[in-house]
């Protein structure tokens, strides 16, 4: 089972759920935890464990060689993102704008554009005592998400099998990362506050996954605080709750130590097992 974790607003406790959720469950099933936040990953600021993989990743941008080029403009025309002008004594190229689609390469008619590597960020593979870790981590300076989000997800079906519960740590957004981090996902959970920036962020990712036609649930995070407008769109729109999480002072005392929650906080280790129940990875 894949479960993403998302949200439309950032701090609305979507790592505080990845990590705790992801330890909870591995007392029982084998678990990695995967943090998609790769321009500001901190999953692992909770996690402790062996080094098993750590590795350079690249992603391909086209090099123009102008031995061969006629300047036909094909490698303009057909690049979508306009990372590409062709001039009439050279081609530029922007690598911050290019998405490695492989396009202006395949057609250029005289190989003029070969692909090669560029440097884009780090993966990140620590075994715990309890359950894998994976984090991807973009360099300072990248532009795109997208790319090292998708070699990380090829990475976690490569290295672990299909009895894994594979969690998720999403973006915060709409945008292209959090879809990355979505699209093959069995189930999502949005996390959102009972205030009104998080029902207006929440509605956003609500119909972001309405439109890739994913099943998902709320959790409502620190449960107390704002007023009722969550609870009272989610009735009107037949979406589910599966837990409220209470506002707590102890939550926020431990999270800002570093520690996991459950195991000290029992109401927080009571909306664990609610999602658990949910969404069937323990019955």
């Amino acid at each position: 089972m894949k479960i993403t974790i998302a949200s439309g607003k950032g701090g609305t406790g979507k790592t505080t759920l990845s990590t705790n959720l992801s330890s909870y469950l591995s007392q029982k099933e084998k678990v990695v935890l995967v943090d998609l936040d790769v321009e500001e990953p901190n999953s692992a600021l909770f996690i402790q464990g062996e080094t098993l993989e750590s590795k350079t990743m690249f992603k391909q941008i086209p090099q123009w060689t102008a031995t061969n080029c006629i300047h036909c403009n094909e490698c303009a025309t057909v690049c979508n993102f306009n990372a590409i002008i062709c001039l009439e004594t050279e081609v530029l190229i922007f690598p911050e704008l290019c998405h490695s689609c492989w396009a202006c390469s395949e057609l250029c008619p005289t190989n003029s554009l070969p692909m090669t590597p560029k440097e884009m960020g780090k993966l990140l593979h620590v075994k715990s005592h309890k359950f894998d870790f994976v984090e991807g981590r973009l360099h300072l300076g990248e532009e795109q998400a997208v790319p090292l989000i998708s070699q990380t997800l090829k990475y976690v079906d490569e290295t672990f099998d299909n009895l894994h519960v594979k969690i998720f740590d999403a973006p915060p957004g709409t945008s292209c990362p959090v879809i990355e981090a979505s699209k093959h996902s069995d189930f999502v959970i949005l996390v959102t506050e009972p205030t009104p920036f998080g029902l207006n962020d929440l509605a956003l990712a609500v119909e972001t996954m309405r439109v890739l036609k994913k099943e998902f649930g709320v959790v409502i995070n620190r449960y107390g605080i704002g007023d009722n407008g969550v609870e009272e769109y989610c009735a009107r729109e037949g979406i589910k709750i599966i837990t409220k999480i209470q506002n707590d002072k102890e939550i926020a005392k431990l999270y800002s130590g570093g520690e996991l929650i459950y195991p000290k906080n029992e109401g927080f280790r009571k909306s664990l097992e609610e999602i658990a129940l949910f969404i069937g990875v323990i019955k």
